[in-house]
């Protein structure tokens, strides 16, 4: 997976564990279904996840640009800026996150993703929920504050969810592409679901199934929306596949029509569980060996099951479910 996929494809820097391995599911067979798992939580341990394929093109950047410090954001239990923390120290960076919490005077405890963070010395910076809305704002602050200092800051943003950071699902689509060609039948309908909570990893896919024209072998994408809503991912994945096309000249030409979000399943919430939630969480785990997590692959996954169960066509032939990582999230 070393050579370029196109001629004006970004520089990266090698940090996931690729390619990561996929196998079936028999939890799927409850369902009379074919459920295919690409492991992509086994991208590293600290590293776990989608994130970090999408941080070896921006921390590739980073480093051109001579930067000292890295500065995120997200969830208090943000998997993208505990993968974010540990990426940068391991480029000789300093990290620091700007995180959404109920109550900033009152952080909570360092468990998962915030023991983490603290372990690798990031500097944390507390937010309330009202505040969130005005992250970007925040951390162009937090530059501010580390150019003052002499540093030379780089800003990472929200789920590393940008044109650049999409070349991590691009070359991710490269990888599934093969996996298929393995997996599935010639003729055989086949749906790639991922959980869709920033948008860049679903640019990613759907410009890498452009690119390589994988809607001619019966692959599409599918992402289950863990907040917000689809005119929300729509508007926003359109507008990562359209900056990628202008800074690359792809000749992808993705239109809102290509942009398939599976609405109606975030439950009580970003990061809110449901009992029925939790439940398929721990099914498979006894099932199949299998861990999702309760924000992102969980609520996903727990969406495809309640489509399945009204529509065993829904998704073709084969559902080839990612699992972007997540585990730490669990330990909260």
């Amino acid at each position: 997976m070393s050579t370029r996929l196109h001629p004006n494809e970004p520089d990266r820097v090698p940090l996931a564990n690729q390619p990561t391995r996929g196998h079936w599911l028999r939890y799927g067979q409850k369902l009379g279904a074919k459920i295919w798992l690409k492991r992509d939580d086994h991208t590293g341990s600290e590293l776990m996840g989608n994130k970090v394929r999408k941080l070896e093109y921006l921390m590739a950047e980073a480093v051109t640009a001579g930067a000292t410090h890295v500065i995120t954001c997200g969830g208090e239990q943000s998997n993208h800026a505990r993968a974010t923390a540990f990426a940068a120290v391991q480029l000789g960076m300093k990290s620091v996150l700007i995180l959404r919490t109920d109550d900033p005077a009152k952080p909570p405890r360092a468990t998962g993703n915030i023991l983490l963070d603290e372990l690798v010395g990031a500097e944390i910076v507390w937010i309330s929920r009202p505040a969130w809305r005005d992250r970007n704002q925040l951390m162009a602050e937090q530059a501010e504050r580390v150019r003052a200092a002499g540093g030379t800051p780089y800003i990472v943003p929200e789920g590393g969810s940008n044109a650049l950071g999409s070349w991590g699902y691009i070359r991710a689509m490269r990888e599934l592409a093969d996996d298929l060609a393995g997996i599935a039948s010639p003729g055989s309908p086949v749906t790639v679901v991922y959980a869709c909570g920033s948008g860049g990893t679903g640019a990613g896919l759907i410009l890498g199934a452009k690119l390589f024209r994988l809607a001619e072998r019966g692959i599409r994408i599918a992402g289950v929306n863990v907040c917000d809503d689809r005119a929300y991912f729509v508007k926003v994945i359109s507008a990562i596949c359209a900056e990628a096309e202008a800074r690359w000249q792809l000749g992808t030409n993705v239109t809102p029509d290509d942009i398939d979000i599976v609405d109606g399943h975030v439950g009580l919430g970003y990061a809110k569980s449901r009992p029925e939630e939790l439940a398929t969480i721990r099914e498979l785990c006894r099932s199949d060996g299998v861990v999702l997590d309760p924000v992102y692959t969980g609520k996903a996954f727990h969406g495809v099951l309640t489509e399945l169960r009204a529509d065993p066509s829904r998704f073709g032939a084969t559902v080839a479910f990612i699992h972007t990582g997540g585990i730490y999230g669990l330990f909260a």
